[in-house]
């Protein structure tokens, strides 16, 4: 399946309920009045496309309207145009520390899919020919140790972790000696999930990743943060409390193929300027796609 196939499948729920309720107020009333503009208004922010870029597909759609006439306007055609813009200055490439491994922090609250993440990633970086291990920094969930290195078994990638209950700043020290000593190209480290409002566990998050500095300068040197799609526009309050915690370089998205909530990538982008790195498509290994916004802003519009 090529990648436009993939975000095409992985969007489809939003993509179907977006275009459904586009159709209907379009034709219903193609003189596009108050009223028609403001159930379009309804149908994007019900999206989870935001305030701002519902505002900006809005004022677009309002504008090709005065020119064009309703003969010449394709909603669909301006919406995505103006959400591919929007996303046009994301970079998604994995950065490259200038000297030795680079180290990949993955943080989040509980249940968005990091240690999952943490193990895809690794699978991406092996694909693509380069060396990786994986830590295991979740040392409070008992299942998280485990369920890490049974995905390093079955990927065949080696996985630095310490006893259950161990302190995860000196596993993070352990797993970055490890990547040093066998100049492995990527580290990705599975963090604990923690709610974004406990103060002592962000503080935790910062030791952990003063740790990994001191051990190696400019670690971490990416810090992604993973939000699950099905929360919706909840995901921008952890994202900005997480960027207050320790400056995110980035973002994950997991499970857009389970919400009719997909527009939330855009409106979470628009509003920290943060990258989208990768998003979650669905089970698999190769599932976690690099984020494209030509191909992601398609998948949520074309018809």
């Amino acid at each position: 399946m090529g990648l436009f196939a993939k975000f095409k499948a992985g969007l489809q729920k939003t993509h179907s309920k977006l275009t459904h309720e586009i159709k209907r107020i379009v034709t219903r009333s193609p003189k596009l009045d108050a009223a028609a503009l403001e159930e379009l208004e309804a149908a994007l922010i019900g999206a989870d496309l935001g305030m701002e870029m519902t505002n900006q597909i809005i004022a677009a759609v309002k504008k090709a309207y005065e020119t064009q006439g309703s003969g010449g306007l394709d909603v669909f055609a301006v919406a995505e145009r103006e959400v591919e813009w929007s996303l046009a200055s994301n970079h998604a490439e994995l950065r490259r520390a200038a000297d030795g491994p680079t180290v990949v922090s993955i943080v989040g609250v509980n249940g968005t899919g990091k240690t999952t993440t943490a193990a895809k990633l690794a699978h991406l970086v092996r694909s693509r020919g380069q060396t990786t291990l994986l830590a295991a920094c979740d040392t409070f969930r008992a299942a998280a140790i485990e369920q890490i290195k049974l995905w390093g078994q079955r990927l065949k990638v080696d996985v630095i972790a310490g006893a259950y209950g161990a302190d995860a700043a000196s596993v993070a020290h352990d797993a970055v000696s490890a990547a040093q000593a066998r100049k492995t190209h990527y580290l990705f480290v599975d963090t604990a999930g923690r709610l974004h409002t406990k103060h002592n566990l962000m503080q935790e998050l910062q030791k952990l990743h003063r740790v990994m500095g001191k051990q190696s300068p400019g670690a971490p040197h990416e810090v992604l943060l993973v939000l699950d799609a099905t929360t919706g526009m909840n995901a921008l309050n952890q994202a900005r409390e997480f960027n207050k915690a320790v400056p995110l370089t980035g973002l994950i998205v997991t499970k857009l193929d389970g919400t009719s909530k997909g527009g939330m990538v855009v409106a979470i982008q628009k509003e920290l300027g943060l990258p989208i790195k990768f998003v979650g498509l669905g089970e698999q290994p190769d599932d976690l796609q690099p984020f494209d916004a030509k191909q992601f802003a398609q998948a949520l519009f074309a018809e």
